[in-house]
């Protein structure tokens, strides 16, 4: 079977049906499927309080165009539900890009099951088609090529509980209002109040949910009783039970400014039959200044949409002062649209939960009132999920950042070592400041002779440093063979050069007679040789006393002319 619902309250009624017996419990979207007998089947339409509808699928096809869902639909046995004379409703739910016209669909599903009546009992033997309180509703989901025909077996909508005789403009849906109390965790242990009550929906749903009475019954009638199979004994019995019921020790307090709404409410609480454990009154919110001890809020203020107010803002601003200064220790639930005027409260919200109110977008927001400043608050155990969720959020990003920015620096060749920089050294200094040192030398060193803490980080930055100046030595020895292959050449020419102006004189000096004693050999004053020697023996070492020996005088030499002086 699958029951349906809001969205945000899937995992409420699958906690609903698990707690009546229903197994293989699966919550999906704005639905809750579930396996059970008839009597669960009986159960679930009179005990869930946020359900709307419950099916029961009786057949499951493939159907990629209107033709072969044509086939396939008429190809059921129709008689097993409905003869000639009964009626027929359809309701169609599509989600592929193939049936994109839901009308079309049930025009084409009701054409199989008026055919496959023809077929058997003749041209104007048929069963009838009614859009109110037919005999037999049928449901046709389909999701791409998937069709699940199924039979609804809550006829109206299940939020019609059948108490309300009367109500205000726009007024909370009954499933919504049980699915906030259930979700708030309320159970009936503490006072209840709701400032702003309207037509007194939480009101009356949370006497209910207090004194765990049965939502269904109030309703005069269900689309199982139509049904062939349907077991009056079993439902007579399950009805009539009120063994659950359990008595209130506490009360439900609602307040409204609209005299009218409260006239409203209390006509509406008397139709329920629970007045005795609600208190109602008509009093502005402004005029609340004390407030029963340790309850729970639960309230549904304007939007601004269909309802509004002359000044919204000045409302919700009202809210939170209210909160803060009169209803303290109360854990405050609020559903409110996702728009600027929720913010005018002024408290940060322990938790939020996007639900649908009808076509609005809304958002049910906890707000848990405390004494004190928030870090008292989370020393005495408690937390707000809103806050927390918050700063993880801010610690994931950070993260995911560090985790970016490693990636990063692995993808420049950077390595392991390298990146001790980032975690392993927080890391090791965390170890290295939870064991306390008893010298210097376990100071620098871990069990095992591994390096830890600043000096593994030196360690690691020296070895770091000698890598960068064998790289350095190697560039500047490639740097050096590539400046002596361009300056090899001019080195050559320069030696061969010397090697010439010089060979005259190693050849002269190779070529003496050898003296046995040196300092007997007058001193001379040698000068280079030029590169073809004249005849003269002495013309390489030109002096005074050579040419005296030859001549036997002095030398003439020419006068010395002087610079003249300017």
């Amino acid at each position: 079977m699958v029951a349906k619902t809001f969205q945000g309250l899937e995992d409420v009624l699958a906690e609903e049906l698990r707690n009546l017996g229903a197994i293989n419990v699966e919550p999906g979207r704005r639905m809750v499927s579930f396996e059970g007998d008839l009597e669960m089947l009986y159960k679930a339409n009179l005990c869930c309080r946020t359900a709307l509808r419950i099916l029961k699928p009786i057949y499951k096809f493939t159907a990629r165009n209107t033709d072969e869902l044509y086939e396939h639909a008429k190809e059921y046995n129709w008689g097993e539900l409905m003869s000639v004379g009964s009626t027929f409703s359809i309701d169609t739910v599509a989600f592929s890009d193939e049936f994109t016209h839901s009308r079309f669909v049930t025009y084409r599903v009701k054409d199989a099951i008026v055919d496959w009546f023809k077929d058997r009992y003749g041209a104007d033997k048929r069963p009838g088609v009614r859009l109110q309180d037919a005999d037999v509703m049928i449901n046709v989901h389909i999701s791409g090529e998937d069709v699940t025909l199924s039979l609804d077996s809550s006829g109206e909508s299940l939020h019609k509980r059948g108490y309300r005789v009367a109500q205000t403009e726009a007024p909370i849906n009954e499933v919504l209002a049980a699915g906030i109390i259930l979700r708030s965790g309320w159970r009936g242990d503490a006072p209840l109040v709701d400032p702003m009550c309207g037509s007194g929906t939480f009101l009356i749903e949370a006497a209910l949910i207090a004194a765990n009475i049965n939502p269904g019954i109030y309703r005069k009638h269900y689309s199982f009783e139509n049904w062939k199979d349907f077991n009056p004994e079993l439902f007579d019995r399950l009805y009539n039970d009120d063994s659950g019921e359990r008595e209130f020790t506490h009360k439900i307090y609602g307040a409204d400014i609209s005299p009218k709404a409260v006239e409203i409410a209390e006509r509406n609480i008397r139709s329920a039959g629970v007045g005795r454990m609600i208190e109602l009154q008509t009093k502005p919110l402004s005029e609340w200044f004390e407030a029963p001890a340790d309850g729970v809020m639960i309230t549904n203020p304007p939007y601004g949409e269909r309802i509004t107010v002359e000044n919204m803002e000045d409302l919700y601003s009202l809210i939170g002062s209210k909160l803060k200064n009169v209803f303290k220790g109360y854990h405050a639930w609020i559903i409110a649209a996702k728009n600027e005027f929720v913010n005018k409260i002024g408290l940060a919200p322990s938790e939020k939960i996007p639900i649908l109110n009808g076509s609005i977008e809304c958002e049910l927001r906890e707000y848990i009132i405390f004494e004190g400043d928030y870090k008292s608050f989370r020393r005495e155990g408690n937390r707000l999920r809103e806050i927390d969720d918050k700063k993880a959020e801010k610690r994931a990003e950070k993260r995911k950042e560090f985790g970016k920015a490693r990636r990063e620096f692995r993808r420049d060749g950077a390595s392991r070592k390298g990146e001790r920089d980032f975690s392993d050294k927080r890391r090791e200094r965390r170890e290295f400041k939870a064991k306390e040192p008893r010298n210097k030398l376990e100071e620098r060193y871990r069990p095992g002779g591994k390096p830890s803490g600043k000096f593994a980080t030196y360690k690691d930055d020296r070895r770091d440093d000698r890598k960068d100046d064998r790289r350095d030595h190697r560039r500047d020895e490639r740097r050096d063979e590539r400046r002596d292959d361009r300056q090899g050449g001019f080195r050559k020419f320069r030696e061969e050069r010397r090697d010439d102006s010089r060979g005259d004189f190693r050849k002269f000096r190779d070529d003496r007679p050898e003296r046995k004693d040196r300092n007997d050999a007058p001193k001379r004053n040698f000068t280079p040789s030029r590169p073809e020697p004249s005849e003269n023996p002495f013309a390489a070492r030109r002096s005074e006393e050579a040419l005296r020996s030859i001549v036997g005088k002095q030398p003439s030499l020419p006068p010395m002319r002087r610079r003249k002086e300017k």
